[in-house]
């Protein structure tokens, strides 16, 4: 685990930054409370549930994942949540057994029956739920916050304004990442033309997104319709990213929400010197696929972008949600 250490002046500039008066008092992370863990399955879920210890009906959290799909980095990234008193759902939703094995049209009902299993729990309070997800699992978050009213907020970690074609292992044809009532769901594909480099992987899964970007207008439809969304949004990513734009895209979500008027708050923290770790707390530790830089930034602009979002995206959801 890695340490925080926070100044006071730091404290106070996030207080201040809340942006509501009925957040709470305190934004700064609390001690962590103790939580316990179960393993859900019930309607086709394939998830952990972390819960506080304290009594009572406390605010909720849907978490995901990122490309690596599975469940162990899920489960370690909705920890922290839980420890900062929320109920939280750390959902897989590919690539775990009972699952399908890859991020290609995933129903997006599977989302929905979480957010629902999630609602009748008897600790959670269901007028105050909100997801958040990391790179892929930012996509989903966006895209499954835009159709159901049951989220109050959502967070976005080195996320997308576009729904994308699917991650396949396999070569096929180009799929949706996402089905809605059994109908693929519009995406952008893949930049055409983009040569794959064995002596530079990243730059090769950079390039399909970024040249993909460029037929953006072509694809008008497959913009995430993030205006729908019914409450507060926090964007989180890193200038340097190497896996994809997650800088350039979290703006085009800001303004897409400015244009179409969107009536709650939104915010986007851009690192400069911060790759794809950015959206992922510090407290969860490193990888174990290699040090944060080898998907963008530096040793210094990874870390302190891990350190500075979570008090940040902790004073987001308390705001939202702890009423």
């Amino acid at each position: 685990m890695r340490a925080f250490t926070f100044t006071a002046s730091a404290i106070a500039a996030l207080l201040l930054g809340c942006g509501s008066a009925s957040a709470a008092p305190d934004c700064a992370p609390r001690a962590p409370t103790a939580t316990t863990a179960k393993e859900v399955g019930e309607q086709g879920l394939v998830a952990q549930f972390l819960q506080p210890t304290t009594p009572g009906k406390h605010p909720a959290l849907l978490i995901l994942g990122g490309s690596e799909g599975g469940s162990a980095g899920v489960r370690q990234l909705a920890k922290p949540f839980a420890e900062q008193g929320y109920a939280v759902l750390a959902l897989s939703y590919f690539a775990a057994p009972g699952l399908p094995a890859t991020a290609e049209e995933l129903p997006l009902e599977y989302f929905d029956r979480a957010v629902a299993w999630l609602a009748a729990q008897p600790s959670v309070d269901p007028k105050a739920i909100g997801v958040y997800g990391v790179s892929k699992g930012a996509e989903a978050s966006l895209l499954v916050a835009s159709r159901n009213p049951a989220l109050k907020a959502a967070g976005a970690g080195v996320g997308t304004s576009f729904v994308w074609q699917g991650i396949s292992t396999t070569g096929g044809a180009a799929k949706s990442s996402w089905t809605l009532a059994g109908k693929p769901v519009d995406y952008l594909p893949y930049g055409p033309g983009v040569r794959f480099d064995p002596s530079n992987y990243m730059a090769f899964i950079y390039g399909l997104y970024d040249t993909g970007l460029k037929a953006a207008d072509a694809h008008p439809q497959a913009a995430i319709p993030v205006e729908k969304i019914h409450g507060p949004v926090m964007l989180i990513s890193g200038r340097a990213d190497a896996m994809w734009p997650s800088s350039a895209m979290s703006d085009a979500v800001v303004a897409r929400l400015k244009a179409k008027g969107f009536a709650h708050k939104v915010s986007h923290l851009a690192y400069p010197d911060a790759g794809h770790t950015a959206g992922m707390p510090a407290l969860m530790g490193g990888s174990d696929k290699g040090a944060d830089e080898a998907v963008g930034g530096t040793v210094e602009g990874n870390r302190f972008a891990r350190t500075d979002m979570w008090p940040k995206l902790v004073c987001f959801f308390d705001g939202a949600l702890k009423r």
